[in-house]
């Protein structure tokens, strides 16, 4: 590991440094002690880290740093707010992050995606009799990690950055410039975590680059007790270009309320029209209800230029983990945070250490795009199939209905990993996607697109030749009349 060590790093920071300090005492750069390349090791102290965010991502990084003996410090500036967002988590979070089962407002055992033509079909079918989708609010979601973290050892404070000083020379500190309580201060570290969502502040420090963001719209309606009895355990899904040109919109259940909403990425300026045509779609279900909240909130589409430059990682929306289709986040943020609070922990040797971008790059990113990068290709592929006409959102309902489509989708969703299928049902549903596509008219680019990127990005999961192997292609499609 010698050969990726930085040339010259500094090893402590003076005493003064500790803790927020002003600006008249950073500049005093004499006080640095600079340590050779050959010893790389600090002394009397530990590799200290800024967290900026306090979110999933941000949370799940402080308390992995924090628990490997990190000198953590979790910057968030509104404790008690929540970002709009539907709030679903996969099962296999519970367990992995230890979310206890009272943070759950609804366990969704059933759910409706309803076409542009009110073609209804009931997604819950396949579900086994210990499957849920949990549902919760991020503001109870986010204190609970926050308070986690913090007990693992991570020093939060409750401030606004407002800049982040990069160094010039591989031995100076990166500077976190705050306000708390109006007070303007400042924190010097070694490493600068953005977990400051898809506006990231620290992202525009590091120039990594720009990405597309949807805009998410949410109300909180408090129903009625018979409607909401409706609600209890279903969640709703629809299309159409009456509630989104390019996503989908929402009934999603939390504890004594629904949360109604939308997003979109090409019309981000008719967002609200949007969110009348689902609360038009809904209106009979949602009769007498009472808007409690309203959100908006931007959502990146697409993973950042830029996620690692000199000591200085990305997590979560400000990397752009979100989902394409389904629009998931709250699962890829937590991820994505404790995968680099680790590779950091590792990579200091449990903060004995200094690291480098080629740590960083290594341990975390190399080991990110290993586990997820196929997905995310695969979702925007489909995003752009299904998602970008009524034709193609018909056609997506209707495939919706096929129970092995199904069970393959809720197997891959609710534990995070590509579902083994069998092979021959895997080819009939590839054969049964191209024939929704043609019964519901969606030809020229929609279709050009899905022959062209869907063969390359599906098949390269599983190859032709054992797709393929015990029938031609033509006897396959007329196997399934088409």
């Amino acid at each position: 590991m010698a050969s990726q060590m930085l040339h010259s790093v500094f090893t402590s920071f003076p005493l003064s440094l500790k803790a927020p300090f002003s600006s008249k005492t950073r500049s005093k750069p004499s006080s640095l002690i600079v340590a050779g390349k050959s010893d790389p090791h600090f002394s009397g102290r530990k590799l200290r880290v800024a967290v900026i965010g306090g979110g999933p991502a941000g949370s799940s990084t402080a308390e992995a740093l924090a628990a490997g003996g990190i000198e953590t410090f979790l910057f968030e500036r509104s404790p008690g707010g929540a970002k709009p967002c539907g709030g679903a988590i996969p099962l296999c979070m519970l367990d992995e992050f230890s979310i206890p089962p009272e943070l759950i407002d609804r366990k969704v055992t059933h759910m409706k995606i309803i076409s542009p033509s009110n073609l209804t079909v009931d997604f819950g079918k396949t579900l086994k009799s210990h499957e849920f989708i949990s549902m919760l609010r991020r503001e109870v979601l986010d204190s609970y990690l926050r308070s986690r973290a913090e007990s693992k050892g991570t020093t939060i404070l409750k401030a606004l950055v407002t800049d982040l000083e990069v160094p010039t020379s591989a031995s100076a500190p990166y500077i976190v410039h705050h306000t708390i309580d109006n007070s303007r201060q400042s924190l010097a570290v070694d490493v600068v975590i953005g977990a400051d969502g898809a506006n990231s502040r620290v992202a525009k420090s590091i120039k990594a680059g720009n990405y597309a963001c949807a805009i998410a719209f949410q109300e909180r309606i408090k129903l009625p007790d018979d409607k909401m009895e409706y609600y209890k355990n279903l969640a709703e899904m629809y299309v159409g270009n009456d509630v989104s040109p390019d996503f989908y919109a929402w009934v999603f259940p939390k504890c004594d309320h629904v949360a109604v909403g939308t997003g979109t990425v090409c019309s981000k300026q008719n967002i609200k029209l949007f969110q009348q045509g689902i609360r038009e779609r809904v209106k009979p279900k949602i009769h007498g209800g009472k808007v409690i909240k309203v959100e908006a909130h931007p959502i990146p589409e697409h993973p950042r230029p830029v996620r690692v430059r000199g000591r200085v990682a990305l997590v979560g929306d400000a990397a752009g983990y979100v989902t394409k289709c389904s629009g998931e986040g709250i699962y890829f943020a937590a991820k994505s945070g404790r995968m680099c609070g680790e590779a950091i922990v590792r990579a200091s040797e449990g903060g004995e250490r200094m690291i480098t971008e080629d740590d960083l790059k290594r341990e975390y990113l190399k080991e990110w795009d290993a586990k997820y990068i196929t997905t995310f290709r695969f979702l925007d592929l489909l995003q752009r199939v299904f998602y970008s006409s009524n034709a193609g959102r018909e056609a997506l309902v209707e495939l919706c209905g096929d129970e092995y489509v199904q069970r393959m989708t809720f197997e891959s969703y609710l534990y995070k990993k590509l579902a083994d299928g069998d092979r021959w049902k895997d080819a009939k549903m590839v054969v049964n996607t191209i024939g929704s596509l043609i019964r519901c008219k969606l030809v020229g680019r929609e279709m050009e697109v899905f022959n062209r990127q869907c063969y390359q990005e599906y098949i390269a999961l599983k190859s032709v030749s054992e797709l393929f192997e015990e029938m031609s292609v033509s006897e396959l499609f007329e196997e399934i009349n088409i």
